[in-house]
């Protein structure tokens, strides 16, 4: 399967590059970096230190996308909606690792699944979405009245968007557990004199510091006791595994806005 890697300058281009030089059934056909970037016509696999591979980075995504069977795009939401315009005009697979993403822009995603297989999550992982199902599952043994859920998590310093995406998609897994709207439930801020905590919301608490690649816990405190489930991420390669496979996934599948529960099988879970 021939794969672009957008934003392939960056830790997670390169750790992409790396991932499909190593996998049986990819090929890196093109690599895609922001104009001015000092990576331009560089050979993409000696950026990424697996040797040459005759791939020189470029900053056209269009002529990179040109023979493609699909791209990963692990950028800033208004690229990577550019992208999946592209991704839908050239009928090829989308995988999108982007968070941060508004109402607007997932629009535009399902807009663009209709003619491209889209595949996007907050986080690529399998251990981070076996633990949303875990979660979803706890959310809904646990009754509300009794249980309180709380989000955390902790990225590294360079991290621009809070929630996480992978907590954004953790508190959905337990909204949806209990039934309800996330929207409607979420506290993302504390501070000052906030009152009591209101029963049945999901709080978020946001840590961010040093080079933590993402620290995920959910804590479900009920009277006397505190059950946690938790995620640590030691190397950004479990994302990129995580996306290559899912661009391998998607290759034979019908135009759509999937998810990495698709991929691996977990939807039926939740």
């Amino acid at each position: 399967m021939k794969l672009v890697v957008v934003g392939a300058s960056g830790r997670m281009g390169q750790a992409l590059i790396r991932i499909i030089s190593q996998t049986d059934g990819a090929v890196l056909h093109g690599a895609v970096s922001r104009p001015g970037s000092s990576a331009l016509g560089k050979d993409a696999g000696e950026l990424a230190g697996v040797g040459q591979l005759g791939v020189p980075v470029t900053d056209d995504a269009l002529a990179a996308f040109v023979h493609a069977d699909g791209v990963i795009d692990f950028t800033r939401p208004e690229t990577s909606v550019e992208f999946a315009a592209l991704a839908a005009q050239a009928r090829i697979v989308h995988i999108i690792g982007t968070t941060g993403c508004s109402a607007t822009d997932e629009a535009k995603f399902e807009a663009a699944s209709r003619h491209a297989r889209l595949v996007k999550s907050g986080n690529m992982s399998l251990g981070v979405n076996l633990l949303s199902v875990l979660v979803a599952q706890a959310a809904k043994a646990l009754e509300a009245s009794g249980w309180d859920i709380e989000v955390l998590e902790m990225h590294h310093k360079h991290k621009v968007d809070a929630p996480s995406g992978t907590a954004l998609l953790l508190g959905e897994a337990a909204a949806q557990g209990r039934g309800i709207d996330l929207n409607d439930k979420a506290a993302k801020v504390r501070d000052g004199h906030t009152g009591p905590r209101e029963q049945g919301s999901i709080g978020f608490a946001t840590m961010r510091g040093g080079s933590v690649i993402g620290e995920h816990s959910v804590l479900f405190a009920g009277e006397g006791e505190l059950v946690t489930l938790s995620h640590s991420a030691g190397d950004r390669s479990i994302f990129a595994r995580g996306a290559v496979k899912a661009a391998l996934w998607a290759r034979d599948k019908k135009p759509g806005l999937y998810s990495m529960l698709d991929v691996l099988g977990l939807s039926s879970q939740l």
